[in-house]
């Protein structure tokens, strides 16, 4: 099936439910998403579900896509500290902080009047092994994109051409997943991650994490940006270094 067959599937999708609430975080999956839903003349509602797991250029990305699309988002807040479950970081820590984010929505997107919830998984989505997934399913959550067959690569390719401004952002998983599982999710460390990143952000970094190892950050780039860090690791740690024991680039990501 080519390309612009996989959009007319979801297309028919929203026609035969064309009142939905989508789980919109910002990145290309959720965005052409929303886009298609909007221009099948659906009758749509994004939520945005802000938290101390999501870096603020989320939320701002998020509004300005909503904004081109032309559709509506509401952002909820949500405490992901609040449980000590989440907060104890187990293995299966998404399944807890996923269910917390859809009940949210479904919570708000009932008292809308909309009944039906979608997500932005895709095909290319491994489910079978993301703990995360189980929420959904538990909440009836639909997932249009990964219904209708259409990889990733395929949603990037189209959202180019619907001139989405995300189409090739870097799939970005939350802060929480910097910090080790079975270590302690705090508040202190989340910022400490998110203003580390930003200073890679800023000096050209796309695709990347800063990750805990105790008071260490371990930076993780994609190979393609490994000889670059590897250059100018001092300027990394001259702008990262006083929160962190120590700054190491790994070497398994050259």
């Amino acid at each position: 099936m080519g390309v612009y067959n996989r959009y007319m599937t979801i297309q028919d999708f929203f026609k035969v439910n064309n009142k939905v609430a989508i789980a919109f975080s910002g990145g290309v999956d959720s965005a052409y998403l929303l886009y298609v839903a909007i221009n099948s003349g659906a009758d749509v509602m994004a939520y945005y579900v802000k938290s101390q797991f999501q870096p603020e250029f989320e939320l701002e990305d998020a509004i300005k896509t909503a904004e081109f699309i032309g559709a509506r988002m509401k952002v909820l807040s949500v405490d992901a500290l609040e449980d000590p479950v989440v907060r104890a970081n187990p293995h299966d820590r998404c399944y807890y902080c996923k269910t917390h984010i859809m009940g949210a929505i479904t919570d708000a997107a009932r008292r809308d009047g909309y009944e039906l919830v979608c997500d932005g998984t895709n095909a290319s989505d491994e489910i079978s092994d993301r703990p995360g997934v189980r929420a959904l399913r538990e909440f009836g959550i639909r997932s249009p994109l990964q219904e209708s067959g259409v990889t990733k690569p395929e949603i990037r390719e189209l959202a180019k051409e619907a001139g989405i401004e995300v189409w090739n952002k870097p799939a970005y998983a939350c802060l929480a997943t910097r910090i080790p599982s079975g270590e302690e999710i705090t508040e202190d460390k989340l910022i400490i991650t998110e203003k580390a990143e930003k200073a890679l952000f800023e000096m050209g970094y796309r695709d990347f994490r800063v990750r805990m190892r105790g008071d260490r950050a371990l930076i993780q780039v994609s190979a393609s940006q490994y000889e670059k860090a590897a250059c100018e690791l001092d300027e990394i740690i001259a702008r990262i270094g006083d929160m962190y024991s120590s700054v190491a680039l790994d070497e398994h990501t050259r």
